[in-house]
């Protein structure tokens, strides 16, 4: 009996110990930041978030102990990040940067092998071009000087490509003028490409119930494709730009993207959407500071169109 009862005991000290560690590492993920409720809030004001400059896409790791985002600063963009170390975040660092050409919207590759971003670099200098295309570089090579790798001459073109969003699949969402008019240039649609044999294949236009005649753009698919959220300027939008939402149904059509709400959309400028790979929480930018907010928020505006469909039948 005594044998049994300090099995147990070990057992029970054991849990206790696990348990205890996994609390604390639960707290130290998402920068230890206290997680947000139904309401927005600006995400790590001071550290990450901050007056003086403008944040844009941003994106963490599937285990959120990294955290890669977008600095304008005077006009011209940098990518920085922090990890974390231990029990202690990194202060943030400049991870890509240059003189001359911008770098902006990290995101990582369904194996988080490489940071795709969008920049305005000439294909072959170190020059500035009119235009962003997509680009990446590979993890190994994230420290030091890392090459810059432009992403696929499927995808980019003498156009501009903004913003990746990637399914599990390795399928790439991102948002292009390509196709727009010469005296309506910030016309841009978005599009999905399937990843096959090492490379992305011709890009297809979404249908009508995203893209419109106005500004698609800023692109965000949930890894299982059942839901897109992008930044659109719409008449009926709150406004400078609004965060939409498009659900896919059953039979694999996109549902009529509707607006995300005030609780969401303000007078000012929302773009940069972003859900956590544990599908928790809701990242954005907000007038130039970055927000998040209980990822619920996408559930229930699914709800509200469930029930309206339902009540149009």
């Amino acid at each position: 009996m005594k044998i049994y009862g300090i099995i147990t005991l070990c057992f029970l000290i054991t849990f206790w110990v696990l348990g205890n560690l996994k609390s604390n590492q639960q707290q130290l993920i998402y920068l230890g930041q206290t997680p947000p409720t139904s309401t927005p809030k600006i995400f790590a004001p001071g550290l990450i978030s901050k007056e003086d400059e403008s944040e844009f896409g941003s994106v963490f790791n599937k285990d959120a102990t990294e955290f890669y985002y977008g600095v304008d600063i005077n006009g011209k963009a940098e990518i920085r990040y922090t990890w974390l170390e231990g029990k202690t975040w990194s202060k943030p660092k400049v991870l890509l940067s240059h003189d001359k050409y911008s770098l902006n919207d990290p995101f990582l590759s369904p194996d988080e092998n490489r940071l795709y971003f969008i920049s305005n670099k000439a294909l072959e200098s170190d020059d500035v071009k009119e235009d962003y295309d997509i680009w990446y570089i590979e993890r190994e090579d994230n420290k030091g000087n890392p090459k810059l790798i432009n992403a696929d001459p499927n995808i980019n073109t003498n156009k501009n490509e903004y913003y990746i969003s990637f399914a599990k699949n390795g399928s790439m969402y991102f948002s292009s003028n390509k196709d727009a008019e010469e005296n309506r240039q910030h016309n841009f649609n978005i599009y999905s490409s399937k990843f096959k044999n090492g490379a992305f294949l011709k890009p297809k236009l979404l249908g009508g119930s995203i893209n419109t005649n106005a500004y698609e753009a800023d692109v965000f698919v949930s890894p299982d494709e059942s839901y897109v959220i992008f930044c659109s300027i719409r008449k009926e939008g709150f406004g400078q730009g609004d965060l939409y939402i498009s659900f896919k149904d059953e039979t694999g059509n996109w549902s009529k993207a509707t607006n995300m709400g005030a609780v969401i959309n303000t007078e000012g400028h929302e773009l940069c959407p972003f859900v956590t790979k544990d599908g928790k929480y809701f990242f954005y930018t907000s007038n130039q500071d970055i927000y998040w907010v209980d990822a619920s928020v996408i559930q229930q505006l699914k709800n509200k169109q469930l029930i309206k469909l339902k009540h149009n039948k």
